[in-house]
């Protein structure tokens, strides 16, 4: 038999109320709406900065150090440049940059963590060995390594982080991996007259892969991290053009008489991080704020 479904219903009026919170889709959840606004406007910027900031980013467009106000909303920089279209079109290289890392991560680590668990053996022992060499690097200094062996720029700065991200992934695609590659189902799929290839991709994993994709979303934020920090440190994006990190690098020099060149833009920084760390708490079932 069914269960009929629960209603619930208003205490006041004896009316049926609104359904129960945990059974609205996530992104309706008071708690995930304003992270999902943010990092669409943030994606908006990346994408189209020049609707929002039709200027250009390198011209000087006004008095120098000129603080926050209607006609410039982040203020201006030292050289007279609006820094609210610096950090919109800074959103290009910030944003689009952590994606790329984060595909080099989730791709490189995913192949090596499901071939370490599904074939196990031999295999598993020396791919899981290279994994705990690079957990034995801290990521910054590996990062570093990686793009002055690659050169400067937005991109390598991208593949840098992304490799500092790959052990991250091949540990949780292995351990996911394991825990399915036991189940019954798996072994009733095989019982079958299930190859091993289509075990894998039909049974084992979908069933493994969504953590990895919520370890994705998180990894978002702190790539948008390490590429403004390597873009502050002065391995990233080469002046003038804008990025999240050099633009807080730029400002430090004046933080005593303009605050706002270093405060608007790590705001920004810091909303967009905590935006997907959100999300991701979400995506792993976390509890609605």
């Amino acid at each position: 038999m069914t269960s009929a479904p629960v209603t619930t219903v208003d205490r006041g009026t004896g009316r049926p109320g609104r359904r129960d919170a945990a059974t609205r889709p996530a992104v309706l959840r008071p708690g995930v709406i304003l992270p999902v606004l943010v990092l669409l406007v943030a994606l908006a910027w990346a994408l189209l900065p020049g609707v929002f900031a039709p200027g250009s980013p390198t011209a000087s467009v006004g008095p120098a150090l000129q603080p926050p106000g209607l006609e410039h909303l982040f203020g201006t920089d030292a050289t007279g440049r609006d820094l609210f279209t610096r950090v919109v079109h800074g959103a290009s290289a910030s944003i689009v940059g952590a994606v790329v890392a984060v595909l080099v991560g989730l791709v490189a680590g995913t192949a090596i963590g499901v071939a370490a668990g599904a074939v196990g053996g031999a295999l598993e022992d020396v791919l899981m060995r290279f994994v705990d060499v690079l957990l034995a690097i801290p990521g910054l200094l590996l990062s570093l390594s990686v793009v002055i062996l690659l050169g400067f720029g937005t991109t390598n700065a991208a593949i840098a982080v992304g490799v500092t991200s790959i052990a991250v992934f091949a540990r949780l695609a292995r351990s996911q991996v394991v825990s399915v590659r036991g189940a019954e189902f798996v072994e009733a799929a095989y019982g079958s007259g299930g190859s091993f290839g289509s075990v894998l991709v039909r049974h084992i994993l979908p069933n493994s892969l969504t953590p990895v994709i919520a370890l994705a979303a998180l990894q978002l934020g702190s790539a948008i991290l390490q590429i403004s920090t390597l873009g502050f440190l002065g391995y990233g994006a080469p002046p003038p053009t804008p990025e999240w990190g050099l633009l807080i690098a730029e400002g430090r020099d004046y933080v005593a008489t303009a605050w706002w060149l270093t405060v608007l833009p790590g705001a920004v920084v810091a909303l967009v991080v905590l935006a997907t760390n959100r999300l991701s708490a979400v995506i792993r079932g976390g509890r609605e704020a």
